[in-house]
């Protein structure tokens, strides 16, 4: 029996680097449309006779999925991944990024291999499994879009779930790679876009003048001081690297069109990662109440001084999982590790959370490995990651 077991796992295992082989061939980026894999996941669950649920865009054009294995009973889990990647485009790769290479060093390259299709591959390869058990309990699968620019589907996903099934769903884990560590906290993220519309003039009347440069500078260093003021006032986790909130302006552009012409436009985009005691839209609040000031200010010498700020990107609330869920020994056992880890990164685990479910990030693979060339993931932790799902499947039987 142990050795029957035993090549059920190893063939789930194979199974898993055929999977990923073929959803890793999508080259699905964030923000367009994934219906190509969308489609082929779900002839995979219609072969083996599972009943999944779209939720599609206002366009028609992109669709999650999200499906139930299991009875209708209170008190399963989802397992959520997402669909699409980040772009390849800049990057030196030393192989197709969209073909799974095995090069015998024990990796598995190829874009999307580690974040996050190793988890989706797990998933899929442990479902005849899932389907020949006894479970006590439902487990679910629900594959988003778009979180490689936002995490934009996550919410209605999450919502979606909770108004399709008349039992409820206690658990979701989020398979981001974690090298299989149990994750029970993340930093949100938010990303602005701030214009500054200063008056063009010769520059030899700076003082009369308003540059947008200069004003933009201004605010950058309002935003790196807002970040050090919050360290200061002791706004801070220990359990992060950087253990605070971080405030960091990534881009710089339209700014001026020579250097002896004092620029009428600026622009720059600026992220906020929060710990979660903090609130982005505070630190927003606080950033435009400074900027209604500046205004006032510069008015004087031209009236039509102005700063807009606009949302860039979503705002991803952080995962906080306190200990005392019961979450967490589960996540534990699951694992069969103690120690509870956190990381800096933002992901679809504290959305689930604020949907109601008790979240934990976990899955196969290194984030070092991400959004980089020649991405690969172990082939180890795509072992275990199948091993996983079979404890879960024991655990729920």
């Amino acid at each position: 029996m142990i050795e029957s077991v035993e090549l059920v796992l190893k063939s789930s295992q194979e199974k898993a680097v055929e999977l990923l082989s073929k959803l890793v061939s999508f080259p699905v980026l964030g923000g367009e449309s994934n219906i190509l894999i969308a489609e082929w996941i779900e002839s995979y669950l219609k072969e083996h006779g599972v009943e999944f649920t779209n939720v599609p865009n206002e366009e028609g054009n992109k669709r999650s999925i999200h499906c139930r294995i299991g009875p209708a009973v209170d008190g399963g889990i989802i397992l959520s991944g997402h669909q699409d990647v980040v772009p390849v485009e800049g990057q030196t790769w030393t192989t197709d990024p969209f073909v799974l290479i095995d090069k015998n060093d024990g990796k598995l390259y190829a874009r999307g291999s580690c974040d996050m299709k190793g988890f989706l591959a797990c998933c899929l390869a442990a479902l005849p499994e899932m389907l020949k058990a006894d479970l006590k309990k439902p487990i679910y699968f629900a594959f988003s879009y778009d979180e490689e620019i936002g995490c934009l589907a996550a919410p209605e996903l999450a919502e979606h779930i909770k108004s399709t099934y008349t039992e409820k769903p206690k658990y979701a884990i989020i398979g981001e790679p974690s090298m299989m560590q149990p994750v029970v906290g993340q930093k949100g993220i938010v990303v602005y876009k701030t214009h500054v519309n200063g008056s063009a003039g010769h520059s030899s009347r700076i003082r009369t003048e308003v540059s947008a440069i200069n004003e933009a500078a201004r605010l950058i260093l309002w935003l790196e001081n807002k970040m050090n003021q919050l360290v200061a006032d002791g706004r801070t986790d220990e359990r992060f690297i950087p253990p605070h909130t971080s405030i960091h302006c990534g881009i710089f552009e339209k700014s001026g069109i020579a250097p002896n012409i004092v620029s009428d436009k600026a622009s720059f985009n600026w992220d906020c990662r929060v710990i979660p005691m903090d609130k982005s839209t505070e630190i927003l609040a606080q950033f435009e109440a400074h900027c209604r000031e500046l205004e006032k200010c510069n008015q004087s010498k031209f009236p039509d001084f102005k700063i807009v700020t606009e949302l860039d990107h979503s705002d991803v609330p952080p995962l906080d999982t306190p200990e005392h869920l019961s979450i967490v020994p589960l996540i534990r056992e699951l694992t069969g590790v103690d120690e509870l880890t956190t990381v800096s990164y933002a992901a679809e685990a504290g959305q689930f959370s604020n949907a109601g479910f008790e979240t934990v990030i976990c899955g196969p693979g290194d984030i070092a490995q991400a959004h980089r060339a020649d991405e690969f993931i172990e082939k180890d932790q795509l072992d275990q990651g199948v091993e996983f799902m079979f404890r879960l499947i024991n655990k729920f039987s």
